[in-house]
């Protein structure tokens, strides 16, 4: 198998069709300006010991050295062997909670923008660690599955905004549910953050803790969000503010951070509670903790052992450069007399 490992270099190969282009006007602009300078019969005189010949042998001999260079840069790769890597990490599903009250402000730019921003961080810092998203408001939703392709799931967190689950509420016990079925049999640490403002929620959370825990699964809760309460922004489709959520008599409705009943929740499910703010990752710190446990085998894949060829065309291209530094542009006997042998002009 062949590859480049740094194919984006290969677009640097435009540079010597655009460099020949430009010499060849160079050239035809230096002899319009000697034929302005001086007539004909009188060039020989003028440039006598200058030879047209040597100056094109120095330019390819540049080009050449340039294009293998550029081709050395993309390290040109040979394949050599199949080799089966074990994959070994942490399982982490998160469930992030995307109804309409995590639009509120009191944390910047809004709840739900802060959580995946932290989210997106700790998908950058991923080594082998295997993460899941689950959305929720009402009804719970797995937006990607477990994976350690961090590209698509950075993909797929972007995607995520308030009309991802369009019913209403905050069913955490249904994303509890669905985060412990999610995880495979592979015997790995098992771990559910839960990034929420704990309001309005639903279901059987107790049951739901119980069920995580007999199967080995910690659970830790991040309160976004006021416990004093704050208003819920509207905005129209270009992104102008026209006003705050109302009840059915027209009172402003305030959101306010539950953070009881996610302590009780980390507190029955092994884990911790930490109160998020403008300030301070505690996703990261959460992952910094569970980093520090031992990790577990849940799989392994097949990958290409490459092996670097990027000196076949580095040496060459060094040695090209260094003969052109000893190829003058005066005319000389050899090339002389191969002119006359080629019918060429010097």
């Amino acid at each position: 198998m062949f590859r480049f490992e740094n194919p984006e270099y290969l677009n640097f190969l435009w540079l010597i069709p655009v460099i020949i282009a430009l010499l060849f006007w160079l050239n035809k602009r230096r002899k319009k300006l000697l034929s302005d300078f001086a007539d004909s019969y009188l060039h020989k005189i003028i440039i006598s010991d200058h030879s047209n010949l040597k100056t094109k042998i120095k330019s390819s001999v540049l080009l050449t050295a340039l294009a293998l260079l550029i081709l050395a840069a993309a390290n040109p790769q040979v394949g050599t062997k199949l080799q089966e890597v074990k994959q070994t990490g942490i399982d982490v599903f998160i469930c992030l909670d995307v109804s309409l009250s995590m639009s509120a402000e009191d944390i910047k730019p809004n709840r739900l923008e802060k959580a995946k921003y932290q989210v997106s961080n700790l998908i950058q810092k991923l080594k082998g660690d295997r993460i899941g998203l689950i959305i929720f408001a009402g009804r719970a939703y797995i937006q990607f599955p477990l994976t350690t392709d961090y590209s698509a799931a950075n993909l797929f967190l972007n995607a995520v905004d308030f009309t991802s689950v369009p019913q209403p509420g905050t069913a955490i016990a249904s994303a509890i549910n669905m985060a412990t079925e999610s995880f495979d049999t592979a015997s790995t640490q098992k771990v559910i953050v839960i990034i929420t403002d704990g309001e309005d929620h639903e279901g059987d959370i107790e049951s739901a803790v119980e069920n995580a825990v007999d199967k080995g699964v910690k659970i830790y809760t991040i309160g976004l969000g006021s416990p004093d309460g704050v208003p819920i922004p509207l905005y129209d489709e270009s992104g102008n503010l026209h006003g705050f959520k109302t009840d059915k008599d027209g009172n402003t409705v305030l959101t306010k951070l539950n953070e009881q009943i996610l302590k009780e929740i980390a507190a029955k499910g092994d884990g911790a509670y930490y109160h998020g703010n403008n300030y301070e990752n505690y996703l990261d710190k959460i992952y910094s903790e569970l980093s520090q446990l031992e990790k577990a085998e849940f799989g392994a894949k097949k990958v290409t052992d490459y092996e670097s060829r990027y000196y076949y065309l580095l040496i060459p291209a060094l040695v090209l450069l260094i003969i052109e530094l000893f190829i003058s542009e005066r005319k000389s006997r050899f090339f002389m007399r191969l002119n006359r042998k080629l019918g060429l002009e010097e």
